[in-house]
């Protein structure tokens, strides 16, 4: 992992120091909210539904097991829920699809002290909210993946060192997102993201990038164009400030819903690739050194980046022959090749009956850090499906892991299958959603509660929205639920076949609509005909979304109407 140097610490507490000065100045009245609201975004604080949420940056995903302690003990003493409100969740933590934490019940008068509390241990808020370049993300198992050509995590490291507090790109037409990958599969939903980097390599061997540009999703769902196949890796930062600069300079200010990148690239078209090429070429023929990356700053922030974390422990005693079926199942979906011999990659699953997707108690998160203290060299991983995730098992102590996570409620077998659904925090907590997803999430929860039909249905993924922000990924699941308002009422659309292009899913997509949008309370049921339409059509070994590919949405739609109640008492009552 990176480790912040004496410099990296100053910044981080002058920053927390100059946001207790401003917060200070705001609750005294000498700071007006209007005025206040853009500097406490540029730390990461938003004003919910509720209560002021903070949003915390986890560069690329990766925390440090001190990290994750100081994160409990922020939701324990916190994160504490007003008397009165409608829910009594407090003490708790929310990691979302782009790697970052969320906390939602602090009071904004100790807005500073949480700020205080994430400096000791080199951590922020900045830019994880407001019109720039937010936390760049990779995949979970980067460094660590048998299909990966190139280690994407030191070039993150620069991407965010680069992009933080860059003058030119703090406030930008929209927010700006970046992802990267270095395996053959793309666990980092590349072409759904503003601009996405696949580390390659050319005909001779270099290392360079090939660069994706304007996907998104939100209102207008988009895939991302390929701009160039190959930019040399010495030359990406400046590669990434000619897209910048031509978005800053010709973006939409005056629409937010037609602000984003993806709505100039799909307007402009070819245009626009033009533009960023001569834009980019210009950069190059200034000769600025300091536009490239020297391999010394490489070299620097690569040592940080070790291929392993230590020798291999001596072997553990090894499972009885005949290990309970809990346990091959886990092994079967909680636990992940590795490059290294004798390691494996483990999820902890924090998608169990009780709390909501990618919640976790300040309990469960001392309790996570001792796993990844006593199993994985004190380092985890935030990954995209909203789980956490240990890079560094030695495969001998893999029964050890089993049985301390199965009593901290952390080895559901569960990855990859319909439960291990990805969902916002919705109209619960967001001050945007149109619809609450926590409760939706907590049916189907429920409702497919029994492993032997989980592991029927096999992999699939289920994506869950509470507005058309599309926090929760919808547009690229498999299944993809979206809360939308109508008179006042929650109601939900359901769309089948998206893809974020991983190798199950196959080319990235949005899936299609099926039908008009259903009442809360027929949603399991709609999901429930959706399934059983899939097991009887699949062909012997055929997925989800091969099934769904292959006979199209009108099935499923037929079979989700066919279990309208409200729905349907509803059109008759206004035909």
């Amino acid at each position: 992992m990176y480790r912040y140097s004496d410099f990296d610490r100053q910044f981080v507490h002058a920053r927390a120091a100059q946001f207790r000065d401003q917060l200070q100045r705001n609750l005294a009245g000498e700071l007006s909210a209007d005025d206040f609201k853009a500097l406490r975004l540029q730390n990461g604080w938003y004003i919910q539904r509720h209560a002021p949420m903070l949003r915390v940056a986890v560069p690329y995903g990766e925390l440090a097991s001190r990290q994750l302690r100081q994160l409990a003990k922020i939701a324990r003493e916190l994160d504490l829920q007003d008397a009165g409100l409608p829910t009594e969740r407090g003490g708790f933590g929310h990691f979302t699809t782009r790697q970052n934490l969320q906390f939602n019940w602090i009071p904004l008068a100790r807005a500073a002290d949480a700020m205080d509390l994430l400096a000791a241990v080199d951590m922020h808020g900045i830019q994880t909210s407001g019109n720039c370049i937010r936390n760049i993300t990779t995949d979970a198992l980067a460094g660590i993946a048998p299909d990966e050509a190139i280690d994407p995590r030191p070039y993150c490291e620069i991407l965010r060192q680069w992009s933080t507090l860059h003058p030119e790109f703090a406030f930008l037409p929209r927010k700006f997102k970046i992802a990267v990958s270095g395996a053959r599969e793309d666990r980092a939903a590349t072409a759904w993201h503003d601009i996405g980097l696949h580390l390659v390599h050319d005909a001779a061997g270099a290392v360079g990038f090939r660069v994706l540009v304007g996907g998104g999703m939100g209102r207008t769902p988009v895939i991302a164009t390929e701009f160039s196949a190959f930019v040399p890796w010495q030359q990406i930062l400046v590669y990434i400030e000619a897209v910048v600069r031509v978005y800053n300079l010709h973006g939409r200010r005056d629409n937010a819903y037609k602000a984003r990148i993806k709505i100039l690239v799909k307007a402009e078209g070819q245009k626009f690739v033009d533009d960023v090429n001569r834009e980019f070429a210009a950069l190059l023929a200034e000769g600025n050194p300091q536009h490239l990356i020297p391999q010394a700053e490489f070299d620097r922030v690569a040592a940080y980046f070790t291929p392993a974390p230590g020798p291999l422990p001596a072997a553990a005693a090894t499972p009885p022959t005949d290990a309970p079926r809990a346990y091959t199942r886990w092994l079967e979906r909680n636990v992940h090749a590795h490059k290294l011999p004798g390691y494996r990659a483990v999820t902890l699953s924090l998608k169990r009956a009780g709390l909501p997707p990618g919640d976790v108690t300040a309990d469960q998160m001392e309790r996570a850090a001792e796993l990844a203290e006593h199993f994985s060299a004190g380092e985890l991983r935030v990954t995209h499906d909203q789980n956490l995730l240990l890079p560094w098992v030695p495969e001998s102590q893999l029964h050890a892991l089993w049985l301390a996570a199965r009593e901290d409620g952390f080895a559901t077998p569960n990855i990859g299958l319909l439960t291990d659904m990805i969902a916002c925090p919705g109209g619960d907590l967001c001050d945007l959603a149109n619809a609450r997803s926590i409760p939706v999430a907590a049916a189907i929860t429920e409702r497919f509660d029994d492993l032997d039909v989980l592991h029927d249905i096999g992999d699939i993924d289920l994506h869950i929205s509470g507005c058309i922000n599309s926090c929760g990924h919808h547009h690229s699941g498999h299944i993809g639920i979206l809360g939308v308002d109508k008179d006042g009422s929650e109601w939900y659309q359901v769309t089948v076949a998206g893809s974020d292009g991983s190798t199950l899913s196959g080319a990235p997509v949005a899936g299609k609509v099926i039908g008009p949008s259903f009442a809360a309370d027929e949603v399991p049921d709609v999901l429930e005909a959706v399934i059983d339409t899939y097991r009887r059509e699949r062909h012997s070994g055929e997925h989800f979304i091969d099934t769904a590919r292959r006979i199209g949405p009108l099935p499923f739609r037929a079979a989700a109407d066919a279990v309208r109640r409200t729905t349907a008492s509803h059109a008759a009552a206004t035909a």
